[in-house]
């Protein structure tokens, strides 16, 4: 069984998706709202899935001094984010994220996973990658019986998903474009990769129109989108426009 881990901030305004509001007419207060529905998604479907959930997020002493407040919570911030979503709150496993980076700290966490609790297999994912559903999970399970590395890849090189079997030297890992630097890093170490379909992911503007024409498409086409966003983006009434240049983009960017 695959220990999926979800890397999660708790969803304060200006913390989260700091490039969605750079490059979208949404403000901080918006972008903490969709960051906290794609937090559902995310772990919704690990919970759905064969895998198990892991919640690892960062604690107060990890965050920018402007982005905790006096009453700051994390731990409790992304529980309360995640109560009403998932169907056994009071049972997912929480745990403080442990780096620097988001590859020391995707790192550190598969690490101890794979040599420490000697889990079959470990994966990490964030909340950026809301589309990403159970069917992917169980699909990159399976795959993970074979290939010792397992990668969802995503636009721009990025990845949505990257399981393993066994560990590499996850030291700027994730250093862009992602999907190459972790499958070098997996071909040093003498491991084989696999990869998952490609699927969008939610940290920019251009993302969030793309994520738009994904649920309308799909609703149209019978299939599944994720909940929580779908719902999110249904009320926030954004329309998506061609940008001129054959790519896509909110108008009132």
């Amino acid at each position: 069984m695959t220990v999926v881990c979800v890397l999660a901030d708790p969803p304060r305004p200006g913390l989260v998706f700091p490039d969605l509001v750079d490059t979208s007419p949404l403000s901080e207060v918006d972008v903490a709202e969709l960051y906290a529905a794609a937090l559902r998604d995310v772990c919704t479907a690990v919970e759905g899935s064969g895998g198990d959930l892991l919640v690892n997020y960062r604690p107060d002493d990890a965050i920018p001094d402007e982005h905790v407040p006096a009453d700051a919570d994390a731990e409790g911030e992304v529980r309360d984010a995640l109560e009403p979503a998932l169907d056994a709150p009071g049972e997912a496993r929480f745990e403080v994220q442990v780096g620097e980076t988001f590859a020391g700290r995707a790192g550190n966490t598969v690490t101890h996973l794979l040599e420490q609790e000697e889990v079959a297999s470990a994966a990490v994912t964030e909340p950026a990658a809301a589309f990403c559903s159970r069917q992917e999970i169980d699909e990159a399970a399976m795959k993970l019986r074979r290939t010792p590395v397992v990668l969802g890849p995503s636009t721009g090189g990025r990845v949505y998903f990257a399981g393993f079997t066994d560990t590499i030297d996850f030291e700027g890992a994730y250093t862009p474009p992602a999907l190459r630097t972790l499958t070098d890093r997996a071909g040093d170490a003498g491991h084989e990769v696999d990869f998952l379909n490609s699927l969008p992911v939610l940290e920019t503007g251009a993302d969030l129109a793309e994520a738009l024409l994904q649920v309308e498409t799909r609703r149209a086409a019978g299939r599944p989108v994720p909940t929580h966003v779908g719902d999110w983006l249904d009320d926030s009434g954004l329309p998506v426009v061609a940008d001129g240049s054959g790519g896509l983009e909110l108008a009132g960017e």
